[in-house]
């Protein structure tokens, strides 16, 4: 590529787009890098065939995670800098290749199930086709790059690799604190602060209808009152309009994709539990056969504060029943209350295991990884 003013000049553009993609998207996956693997195991759980398995790196998903945000936050510095520019260019260009390749697969293929990539984490949700189509674009200032990799090009061994080591443990060190203590910052549903349903006893549930008219194929929806009302005004209503589907909108709904708590019995409690005005203490455990010692101690600190301050304590797990049962008489907790709920719902959550999530009236009022057990009885 002839090394023109021009020429680096677009190289340098083209740099600094890519650039700041790959950093805001490291960043938001170094912030949760727990959410990163559990979308990684997502991936080899659904890639997993008869001919080829990725069962056995499951194991393996949190390293991977690490792994592959540490390259990509090294990607954006290199590209923001300049440092290591041939390097960077190939880095870059293997990165892009299997990130496209990938997410054809999740836009073209109804055989995986994906629904969101986890390419911007929980900060930005992207349907598979738009993941795709944004990697489209992103290879078009990625070609350039490698084209245009040795224009201007300088040899600064010692300040690039200074950048390049400073960009790998800057990396490490913040994914490896998110990943032993709560993300740092909460992109998802259950944040401090946040109110996760709407308390208000005079809402009630609502139902709705859509409709489909015969002739224009045009569709309204339409509330349980506005239907009588076009019922009554309109003679020939079932004769224009064809009913196509119903919903119903209970306000009351947990702001929460896939949220119960489950009892012995089956009956879903979340509810009455989520919005009841006594302070609540909830402990998740989504993997219960993977609890240390250590977050069993803190599980059992979490319930002498419970009784200390009177909150209400219960333990939301993904366990079985019978699991569960056996963990409580081995470690003397049949004195609480255990639910059960999906193992992504609780993962939403709390990324710790255990984790603690303190409640009154529906609002969020702290979230402690077991580790930071010390803290948590501090704030109470």
């Amino acid at each position: 590529m002839k090394d023109t003013k021009t020429t680096y000049t677009l190289n340098v553009i083209a740099r600094w787009i890519v650039g700041l993609v790959f950093l805001f998207s490291s960043f938001v996956k170094g912030v949760d890098p727990m959410g990163t693997a559990y979308k990684i195991e997502e991936y080899f759980a659904a890639w997993s065939g008869s001919l080829i398995s990725f069962q056995g790196l499951i194991p393996m998903a949190t390293f991977i995670a690490m792994a592959l945000i540490i390259c990509e936050f090294l990607v954006g510095v290199l590209m923001i800098t300049g440092a290591f520019r041939r390097l960077g260019a190939w880095l870059l260009a293997a990165m892009m290749a299997f990130f496209t390749f990938s997410t054809a697969l999740d836009a073209f293929s109804t055989t995986y199930g994906i629904n969101d990539c986890g390419c911007f984490g929980d900060a930005v949700k992207l349907t598979p086709l738009q993941t795709f189509l944004k990697n489209i674009v992103l290879d078009i200032p990625t070609i350039w790059i490698v084209l245009t990799r040795n224009v201007r090009r300088r040899n600064r061994i010692m300040r690039d690799s200074i950048i390049t080591l400073a960009a790998i443990v800057a990396m490490l060190i913040f994914g490896l604190y998110n990943i032993n203590n709560e993300p740092c910052i909460d992109f998802r549903p259950w944040k401090v602060g946040n109110k996760m349903m709407n308390t208000d006893p005079t809402l009630q549930a609502e139902s709705f209808a859509t409709y489909q008219n015969k002739a224009t194929g045009e569709t309204i929806e339409l509330s349980n009152k506005e239907l009588m009302e076009r019922y009554t005004a309109e003679s020939d209503f079932d004769e224009k309009w064809e009913w196509v589907s119903s919903r119903v909108s209970d306000p009351h709904e947990i702001h929460a994709d896939g949220f119960s708590m489950l009892d012995a019995d089956n009956n879903d409690m979340a509810v009455d539990i989520i919005e009841s005005p006594d302070t609540l203490l909830i402990v998740t455990l989504h993997h219960l056969a993977k609890i240390n010692d250590r977050g069993i101690a803190a599980m059992k600190q979490a319930y002498d504060l419970a009784n200390r301050h009177n909150y209400y304590m219960v333990v939301l797990t993904a366990a079985l029943p019978e699991e569960a049962d056996a963990f409580k008489d081995a470690h003397d907790m049949s004195d609480i209350e255990w639910y059960f709920a999906d193992e992504k719902a609780i993962e939403t959550m709390l990324r710790s295991n255990p984790g603690f999530l303190l409640m009154q009236d529906a609002v969020v009022l702290g979230k402690w990884h077991y580790r930071n057990i010390d803290k948590m009885a501090n704030s109470l």
